[in-house]
């Protein structure tokens, strides 16, 4: 499954400008309505691994974006299953206050949180009419956590437990994208979308682009690391947690492989494109077999035997 993020801002903050820069999608703006595109990661190594395995298809990892329709706790409370959330604050407007705005954002998403936790409280209460020990446990945790939100508090500063399958929004990684000179020019990379790879680079003489600048911020805050399956048919990447294993690799190529994990040859991405092959790369000793708790590193290319 795709990383998922979603862009939330407040009226002409420049959000669906930025999830055009991030996806190509040629979204409308000022439409009210929900966009969802993928943007692509970039990454230097994957073409070099495709080269070396001749590659007929090259996929890079990807990112699903949800540009949010408007703002507001009951459309806010539509981003519970992404990984991250991105901001975007106006910075170019005359008069505009980028620190106001996030605060703004925040509060919205505080709201969203405890509007979830009453409904969610409702639910639960009826349920445990049942009498059955693990919902009114729940309930007993819901009003706890209730009366925390109502006094003020967030999640992000509760002690107590916190049932998980209420996927708050306020503990989940929140990211600022200041639309403006002290940022990112959002106008300006729209327009640089719409040139090619070779001419925007030139236009930016070294600089990153906002989409490599969102996609760096985005690792660091969850963590994130590539690794890649490199064949003739497909050369693929992929986004994994820091301290995954080679298990949850492969959940995350298909369900079936981790399923039927026999075990997983590794190679390092680059010694794969020193010796040119994996047989070479084996007969030089940097090929090594593991084991469903293997921890994946960055960079790794994996191959996993399985039996279904």
């Amino acid at each position: 499954m795709a990383l998922e993020v979603g862009i939330v801002g407040l009226p002409g903050a420049g959000k669906t400008t930025l999830f055009n820069v991030l996806t190509r999608a040629g979204a409308e703006l000022h439409t009210g309505k929900e966009n969802v595109g993928i943007a692509q990661i970039p990454d230097e190594r994957l073409p070099q691994l495709a080269r070396v395995v001749s590659a007929k298809k090259v996929t890079p990892a990807a990112i699903r974006v949800v540009d949010v329709a408007g703002t507001g706790p009951a459309l806010v409370g539509n981003l519970r299953q992404v990984d991250a959330i991105l901001a975007v604050v106006d910075g170019f407007t005359p008069g505009s206050d980028s620190a106001g705005e996030l605060e703004t954002l925040r509060l919205e998403l505080l709201v969203a949180d405890r509007d979830h936790v009453e409904k969610r409280l409702e639910r639960v209460r009826k349920q445990a009419k049942s009498g059955e020990a693990a919902l009114r446990r729940e309930v007993s945790e819901l009003e706890e956590l209730l009366a925390h939100l109502e006094r003020g508090g967030t999640l992000e500063d509760y002690t107590g437990p916190v049932p998980p399958a209420l996927e708050p929004l306020t503990g989940k990684a929140l990211l600022t994208v200041e639309n403006g000179p002290g940022g990112i020019d959002l106008q300006l990379e729209a327009e640089l979308a719409e040139l090619t790879e070779e001419e925007a680079a030139a236009f930016r003489d070294g600089g990153v682009s906002a989409l490599d600048e969102v996609v760096r911020r985005l690792q660091a805050a969850l963590d994130l690391i590539v690794f890649y399956t490199a064949g003739e048919k497909e050369t693929r990447a992929w986004t994994l947690r820091r301290g995954q294993s080679a298990l949850d690799a492969a959940a995350t190529i298909h369900s079936d492989i981790a399923r039927g994990f026999i075990r997983c040859e590794v190679i390092r991405w680059d010694d794969l494109v020193r010796y040119g092959s994996h047989a070479e790369a084996a007969r030089n000793a940097r090929q090594r077999l593991e084991g469903k708790a293997y921890e994946v590193e960055d960079g790794d290319v994996l191959n996993i035997r399985f039996n279904v």
